[in-house]
């Protein structure tokens, strides 16, 4: 078994490490989720004073199949990497958390959920969850940080004139994708692989929602056509029967390959605004699906940045979902959640929401004065739908765009936020 700190080399500061500081400093054990190669282990390791590798280290794998109680002998706080390789260790851990009751004794990470259980809810109170996504632009160093969410939120005025200008950095910056591998070596097949990997392994090492294996092995092809319709669809409300139709596949097939790949935590819904109207227009609440990175919808689809820019319909759907994931990432410390809000006549691409119930509204646009005065238009009559007496008013209203150099608040009261300024 492998003790010490961790990767060496140059730490990347990531938005949730203060997060997950936190947490640890509050509750027994902390579980640190998220897509394989999103950089958990890493993040992890710089707080873990000892740590065990379930994924490669074969001795930890036996001790763990004999006695996973085993495996969380060392200094604390101990790191558990890749835990649900063997789920009964989540029991030990919660034991082992309730015998000592104080803080920060284990680190846990997870690139896929076990069936759901009485273990896992079990850790209620004791082990804290936190997500771990890709990294933002603010994290790759993409962007000038010169507008900080926090601030909007608070009422400050955005200012930025260092903003990534150019529509095509952004895009190759979106088809790259977040994965920290990224910055040590350039690798324009990086996501293409990890589609590879998940399709022809992953997928069917993930159990059915019983916890048991899949009557049979999941088809890497129809596997492929299921992310290649989620790729084609994404940031939209696609649901089992649409896609279904789209890749030739099975119902029953479809949800199938749907939970593998949330379980994988490669697909994530973001759920509806709770919000109440001044009228009785139909709210939309079916969850718009994202894949965990942009880049594995543009790998699955076969486009790079100059087919991006030939398609900006298309294109402009994908950078809605990398804003998405930035937002998701850069509140995590507000404790806020990203929902979206659709009636029949009205939507907003994301509204960022604290546990206060403070909330702002976001539309994404890929830039330029004719889209952002739409954006602006869309969003102001949007926001005047949703009966602020109940719910209040927005914090803040911005569009968000990919390229511009420039963050500002136009004389409506709406700004107009770079993703390239953009910080937490």
């Amino acid at each position: 078994m492998e003790d010490g700190p961790g990767a060496a080399g140059r730490y990347q500061p990531r938005v949730v490490d203060a997060v997950i500081s936190q947490r640890l400093s509050s509750s027994s054990a902390v579980l640190i989720e998220g897509p394989k190669a999103c950089g958990k282990t890493e993040t992890a390791s710089r707080l873990a004073v000892s740590q065990v590798r379930l994924d490669v280290d074969e001795d930890a794998r036996q001790a763990a199949q004999i006695d996973p109680g085993l495996v969380l002998q060392g200094a604390r706080p101990r790191l558990i990497d890749e835990w649900q390789l063997y789920p009964r260790v989540w029991d030990h851990v919660r034991r082992a958390a309730d015998q000592s009751n104080e803080p920060g004794q284990f680190l846990l990470t997870g690139s896929a959920r076990p069936a759901e259980d009485a273990r896992r809810h079990s850790g209620a109170g004791r082990i804290s969850v936190v997500r771990m996504r890709p990294m933002t632009l603010h994290e790759l160093g993409a962007s000038s940080d010169e507008v900080s969410l926090a601030g909007l939120f608070a009422g400050e005025e955005p200012k930025a004139s260092r903003g990534q200008g150019d529509l095509r950095h952004v895009l190759q910056r979106m088809v790259e994708g977040g994965w920290p591998q990224q910055l040590s070596r350039r690798d324009d097949g990086l996501a293409r692989s990890y589609l590879e990997q998940t399709i022809h392994a992953d997928i069917n090492a993930v159990p059915t929602p019983t916890g048991h294996p899949p009557a049979r092995r999941r088809d890497p092809s129809r596997v492929q056509a299921c992310i290649r319709s989620l790729a084609r669809n994404v940031a939209t409300p696609v649901g089992a029967q649409s896609i279904a139709k789209d890749a030739g596949l099975s119902r029953d097939a479809v949800i199938d390959y749907l939970q593998a790949l949330e379980r994988l935590m490669i697909l994530e819904s973001q759920p509806a605004f709770n919000a109440h109207l001044r009228s009785s227009r139909n709210l939309r609440v079916t969850p718009h699906r994202h894949l965990a990175d942009p880049s594995l919808a543009a790998a699955a689809l076969g486009v790079d940045a100059d087919g991006l820019l030939r398609d900006l319909e298309y294109t402009g759907l994908l950078f809605e979902s990398l804003v998405v994931r930035d937002l998701q990432v850069l509140s995590q410390p507000l404790g806020a959640s990203v929902s979206y809000f659709h009636t029949d006549e009205h939507e907003i691409d994301a509204v960022v929401q604290r546990p206060d119930l403070g909330w702002g509204a976001v539309e994404v646009k890929l830039g330029g004065e004719d889209l952002v005065e739409q954006g602006a238009a869309s969003l102001l009559a949007a926001v005047r739908s949703i009966d602020r007496e109940r719910v209040g008013a927005p914090a803040f209203m911005a569009i968000v765009t990919a390229g511009g150099r420039y963050a500002y608040r136009r004389a409506d009261g709406v700004c107009v936020v770079p993703l390239s300024t953009l910080a937490p």
